[in-house]
């Protein structure tokens, strides 16, 4: 087994040539990729259902388990992200800016490749496929570093795309993944600051947390997603009702799935009984205040459940006195993720948008949106809660960076 420090040798190397790769070159390989993960779902499919059975042999169920298992349906959603990154306009080479001074000299500014990106992640298999996908078409090479309840499937399936690498006569190192996923390791990658040139973790707020207080290397920090969804005086509760749904249920494992609900208190008495009895039918446990609490089955919501990221079919919910009410519990237990308000009221909505400092901000649609294939990036690296230097879906852009190009004929600084 390869040392990090081997590992991380042999992705910049590797960089060297990949970031001079051809827009085609780097669209072929993608593609054959993509044919690749299909010609060996089976075998991806095996490695992952050890994986599944390891993991509810530790105990471990609900929305974890979706969120490890794949389908072969969802090898397919993994091969297409693959075929979509490679329909995408290629971000490198790009001339974002150029001017000429008035000593002559001409200042262009140029999108150019990271060089090594790290991704630290835990149990999302298709994260493999898409931080490769994205990473290779950015021109950077890639060192995954997954948890261990998907080491097999991470493990078969990045084999996939070395195997494809090697047999088109490049370089496999474009992508590794660590064998090894314990947390010392991990830690060493978080200070290889000679090989990698930025590190992107993806996952729970635990991870996301030693990752930012523990690398050296510098940190694109992805964010848990606590995400509200107001409904206001001035909503259709019909269409709030299909949002929250949506927001809750559609997959409850993911960042961008609503965790907290606020409920206008105008609309509190026709509203409340249509939501909780449409979220408890789809087996979503409702933790409430005491205007929730009315409703059969209801919890009683401790202050803990307002900033607290579920990933499962649970949801606090209270009623608010009125928008700057919500606004204001929004800003104070928000991961600055994704936040919703249902509303007809175009003032509301405007005040909604211009007041929650969240990196996506949505009227009347389902914080699920918030994806990079969504907003047609593409398959995406991640979800940045941050505002340097990347916010929202990253897709290829953001995970680039920039370089100037100067010429001149012959100046010299007085």
């Amino acid at each position: 087994m390869l040392t990090i420090t081997e590992i991380g040798q042999r992705a910049k190397e590797a960089s060297v040539s990949l970031g001079l790769l051809p827009t085609t070159e780097k669209n072929q390989i993608l593609k054959t990729c993509a044919q690749g993960l299909r010609e060996n779902c089976a075998a991806i499919l095996a490695a992952n259902h050890t994986d599944v059975e390891n993991a509810i042999a530790r105990g471990i169920k609900g929305a974890f388990i979706d969120r490890l298992t794949l389908t072969e349906a969802r090898v397919e959603e993994m091969a297409k992200g693959l075929e979509d990154v490679a329909k995408l306009p290629d971000p490198i080479g790009e001339v974002l800016e150029k001017n000429t001074l008035p000593n002559g000299l001409i200042i262009e500014k140029r999108r150019v490749p990271m060089g090594v990106i790290g991704i630290i992640f835990e149990a999302r298999p298709n994260v493999t496929a898409d931080a490769f996908g994205l990473c290779l078409k950015a021109g950077s090479a890639t060192i995954l570093r997954g948890g261990k309840e998907a080491l097999s499937t991470n493990l078969a399936t990045v084999q996939v795309f070395r195997n494809t690498l090697n047999a088109m006569g490049y370089d496999e190192n474009m992508v590794q993944i660590l064998e090894d996923t314990s947390h010392e390791t991990a830690e060493r990658m978080m200070r290889l600051n000679d090989y990698i040139d930025v590190l992107i973790p993806r996952g729970g707020a635990g991870l996301i947390h030693t990752v930012v207080q523990k690398s050296t290397v510098p940190v694109i920090e992805t964010g848990t997603g606590n995400c509200h969804i107001y409904v206001d005086k001035d909503a259709d509760l019909d269409m709030a009702v299909a949002i929250l749904l949506n927001a809750k249920v559609q997959r409850p494992g993911v960042c961008n799935a609503c965790e907290s609900l606020l409920v206008h208190e105008a609309i509190a008495e026709q509203f409340i009984p249509k939501a909780t009895k449409a979220l408890q039918e789809k087996q979503v446990e409702v933790r409430g205040d005491a205007a929730f609490l009315k409703e059969e089955g209801v919890i009683p919501a401790t202050e803990e459940d307002w900033g607290t990221e579920y990933a499962d079919y649970i949801i606090s919910a209270r009623v608010v006195k009125d928008e700057e009410e919500a606004i204001a519990l929004i800003r104070r237990y928000s991961t600055h993720h994704s936040e919703c308000i249902i509303t007809e009221n175009a003032y509301a909505a405007e005040k909604f948008l211009n007041e929650v400092d969240s990196a996506c901000v949505y009227v009347n649609a389902s914080t699920r949106f918030t994806d990079g294939g969504q907003f047609g990036f593409g398959a995406e690296i991640g979800i940045s809660t941050q505002k340097l230097h990347a916010r929202g879906p990253m897709g290829l852009k953001e995970i680039t960076t920039t370089k100037y190009a100067i010429y001149g004929t012959g100046q010299v600084r007085p």
